[in-house]
């Protein structure tokens, strides 16, 4: 998660939403957390002066590096990490990634799709589902957020 925050703190000097995500592979797991090495990393880039794009969330860019490092889309031997809890199209592109596990920091009381608006990677009516641990290093994710929008609410 310490990677993953500091994406964050990187999408944030480009004025977008400080969101941050890593893929790791499941096996890298087990061992020091300091020798993991990502297979995508992403940082919000939806304000990207050069190319805005909304599907440009932190989360779909590190799946997407994640599956060309790879060589295939199926990433069923990964974990995502993420500061934000993801939203309704990241829970989808998650689903069809076919990613077991998704480690992330603040929760989304407004839009997140992993169990406080909806429980999108958990219904079992799907023919995926994920394992979802929510809440890890949650102040720190919130801070960074907080701060972001207390900086644009003032500017």
């Amino acid at each position: 998660m310490d990677r993953a925050l500091e994406c964050a703190r990187t999408a944030a000097q480009t004025d977008d939403v400080p969101v941050g995500a890593l893929v790791v592979a499941n096996a890298d797991l087990a061992g020091d957390p300091a020798r993991i090495t990502p297979l995508g990393i992403g940082v919000n880039r939806r304000e990207d002066a050069a190319c805005p794009d909304p599907t440009a969330h932190a989360e779909v860019l590190a799946i997407r590096q994640a599956a060309r490092a790879l060589g295939r889309w199926r990433l069923h031997d990964t974990t995502l990490i993420v500061t934000l809890e993801p939203c309704l199209m990241c829970a989808g592109t998650i689903l069809a990634a076919r990613i077991p596990r998704i480690v992330f920091g603040a929760w989304d009381p407004k839009a997140g799709a992993c169990g406080s608006t909806r429980d999108v990677v958990r219904d079992p009516r799907l023919n995926h589902t994920v394992e979802v641990f929510g809440g890890v290093r949650e102040d720190a994710a919130a801070r960074l957020l907080t701060d972001f929008f207390a900086r644009h609410r003032r500017g």
